[in-house]
């Protein structure tokens, strides 16, 4: 059996299945269990490493099923570096990758780690093609999965869940929800001749840039909220900054230059938040 469409060997099977890992889309869920890991603060380095190698067999389970589906059963994509039967086996390797980390979670800690993060994988595998059909699941799930990834990288660590680790989990689904919306405006025109119900398609452009808008700023002024009440640690205001200007450049732009620069605004925010709770600069 061929791997790779694209050449035969070793040498290409190995670049076809790493094709399939991308970066910019992996590393927020990755990093938001190590953001979990870090609300513990006495964390365990191999406990967090072992959730955040979960996250990923989840994340390239997702990334190969939905490059599957988008070329071979939609003809949505005009080239996939896998072949069929090179896409099946690496969805039953990272698969079987993320099962057996699940049940070393279930084992050295408990089922409820292992239970918290089974919702990653069934996400990824199921985002094409059922969830990425439907406006709510189009949006939300890419930010659930963040959120839950986050709440699991604290449990790993603690066997609990707390306050500040739900009011984390639920900013980020809030505010990462806004820039899915944006980021599905690229696709308006597409998504709507193949009947594809995201947001967009669903409230229209400007509509849904509203929302989009609406839900980052509820996000952040929440955390200005929490911060207050000292849900969060006062530093986080400075996460709102970071990300406040970057949202400010990206409404002027277009979707893709939105897109990019809310993106990179993400990644700011996580390593703002990541700055509050382990040093609070601010106190």
């Amino acid at each position: 059996m061929h791997v790779s469409r694209h050449g035969t060997g070793l040498a290409a099977a190995i670049r076809a299945l790493a094709s399939q890992i991308h970066p910019v889309f992996m590393l927020p869920p990755i990093a938001a269990s190590w953001f979990g890991a870090v609300l513990a603060h006495d964390l365990s380095p191999s406990l967090a490493a072992l959730h955040m190698t979960a996250a990923f067999f989840a994340l390239y389970t997702a990334h190969v099923k939905d490059g599957y589906v988008d070329f071979y059963i939609r003809g949505e994509d005009d080239d996939h570096p896998l072949s069929s039967g090179g896409a099946k086996l690496a969805l039953t390797l990272s698969s079987a990758g993320f099962f057996v980390c699940l049940l070393t979670i279930g084992y050295v800690v408990d089922v409820w780690a292992a239970l918290l993060t089974l919702p990653g994988w069934l996400i990824g595998y199921l985002h094409a093609p059922q969830l990425d059909m439907h406006a709510l699941t189009t949006t939300m799930g890419y930010p659930l999965g963040i959120s839950i990834s986050l709440l699991g990288g604290f449990y790993v660590q603690t066997q609990t869940l707390t306050l500040p680790v739900f009011a984390f989990a639920a900013v980020f689904l809030t505010i990462l929800s806004g820039v899915k919306i944006i980021d599905d405006a690229q696709d308006y025109d597409y998504d709507r001749s193949i009947s594809k119900h995201t947001a967009v398609v669903v409230l229209g452009t400007t509509r849904s840039r509203r929302v989009a808008y609406l839900l980052m700023t509820l996000g952040l002024l929440a955390i200005l909220g929490l911060s207050a009440l000292s849900v969060f640690p006062k530093s986080a205001i400075l996460a709102v900054l970071g990300f406040g200007i970057v949202a400010l450049f990206a409404r002027r732009a277009g979707p893709e230059l939105a897109t990019m620069l809310l993106i990179r605004g993400s990644y700011v925010f996580l390593a703002l938040l990541l700055v509050a709770v382990w040093f609070r600069p601010l106190g």
